[in-house]
């Protein structure tokens, strides 16, 4: 009996020290806090219709610098038609450029991919020559112009790669290539398309 009252005193004080302090037991949360991560995820720029643009039938113009980072100043001009393709409903695209110039054919091919997570694009490039994906250049627009970077060996050195997406419009668009071997300090241009789209007869964009 001496027993039986001893556990019903202990569970009657458990049951005051409950009361007395009742979300002692569970973790405090700062409601100021979740509304500001919630308003940053609805914030969050979604970038995966940022190269809508690009679909259809273009005209090129490409100027090559034939030998980057040597001090040459030689210029290839190179004209050609890119076919752009939508894939997953607009997050990835298929480019295909053919292009003729003084130094050849040009088969390419660009596959364009969104990551929903990290908001960004990566450009996956491929020539007929060697029929290898180049390394990714990954990047993202901010008002209206794309940036994108990659980190790759050129002539046996690691040098950086700049993509940059200007001067969009409906119907023309600006793609320019730089490499830098000082680490980003400066940069070297050495391609330069200017893409013009291509029209039907009745003048509707192909």
């Amino acid at each position: 009996m001496h027993s039986i009252r001893r556990i019903g005193t202990y569970f009657l004080l458990c049951m005051l020290g409950y009361l007395a302090h009742p979300l002692s037991a569970y973790p405090q949360t700062d409601p100021t806090a979740s509304q500001a991560e919630a308003q940053h995820v609805s914030t969050e720029r979604d970038g995966q219709h940022d190269f809508d643009f690009n679909i259809g039938t273009w005209k090129t113009h490409i100027s090559r610098l034939q030998h980057p980072l040597t001090g040459s100043n030689k210029w290839i001009e190179i004209n050609g038609t890119v076919v752009v393709r939508k894939v997953w409903d607009g997050r990835a695209q298929l480019e295909e450029i053919d292009a003729d110039g003084s130094t050849g054919h040009l088969d390419g091919l660009t596959l364009f991919l969104y990551n929903p997570q990290s908001h960004q694009w990566s450009l996956n490039f491929a020539n007929s020559k060697d029929g290898t994906l180049a390394q990714p250049s990954i990047g993202e627009f901010k008002n209206g112009r794309g940036e994108f970077f990659d980190q790759e060996l050129f002539n046996g050195k690691s040098i950086l790669v700049r993509n940059v997406w200007s001067d969009i419009t409906s119907n023309s668009c600006r793609f320019v290539q730089a490499f830098s071997d000082d680490g980003g300090q400066t940069w070297e241009v050495n391609w330069i398309a200017i893409d013009t789209r291509v029209k039907d007869e009745s003048g509707k964009a192909q």
